[in-house]
């Protein structure tokens, strides 16, 4: 890879971390059902870099758990933005080798489903430990583990995540593909 193409994908990344930072840190489109909250798009720069290459995913993953941990989050926060990194790596590896699933509504729901489920799997993980190590809000413990933890964060998180990958692939026909011509990185 030439530098110029380097240079371009490291662009690419920095600018996608800026936007996945500043989305949660900005936005007003906040849902909130105690103990969890949900900000409509804070995945879509990371699942844009999906359509790019696994290693911009990851980096921009990275990025944004990185930006968590600067801006303060509480630990848990930032380890669940830290999870991203798995399912961005996978979700961008199944793009690379079926590029053309984002034009078949059916396949590209079920995609968006599979993706939400390892997102919201590994979120549910790190939830779990903090709750059983009696690390959380007390809101968490007032709903119960199945309340707080299997249904608000991972249904939750299952339908935010759809939610998001839906945003992004809406941008990314109307503006990436065009705009960003990658292939593997």
């Amino acid at each position: 890879m030439n530098t110029r193409t380097q240079t371009k994908h490291i662009t690419i990344a920095a600018l996608l971390i800026a936007i996945g930072i500043l989305i949660p840190m900005i936005s007003p489109l906040k849902i909130i059902l105690e103990p969890a909250s949900f900000t409509l798009a804070s995945h879509v720069a990371t699942m844009i870099a999906m359509f790019l290459s696994p290693g911009i995913a990851v980096a921009v993953a990275f990025g944004t758990a990185v930006g968590f941990m600067l801006g303060g989050f509480p630990l848990v926060v930032v380890l669940r933005a830290a999870t991203h990194m798995i399912f961005s790596y996978f979700g961008a590896k199944y793009i690379q080798k079926h590029p053309d699933m984002a034009h078949d509504i059916k396949k590209s729901l079920l995609f968006s489903f599979v993706l939400g489920v390892l997102h919201a799997g590994c979120e549910v993980i790190v939830v779990s430990l903090f709750y059983f190590a009696g690390n959380l809000t007390e809101a968490y413990y007032d709903k119960g583990l199945i309340s707080s933890v299997m249904l608000l964060v991972g249904v939750g998180t299952v339908i935010h995540s759809m939610v998001d990958y839906w945003l992004a692939q809406i941008v990314w026909k109307t503006v990436g593909k065009k705009a960003l011509p990658l292939r593997s990185v």
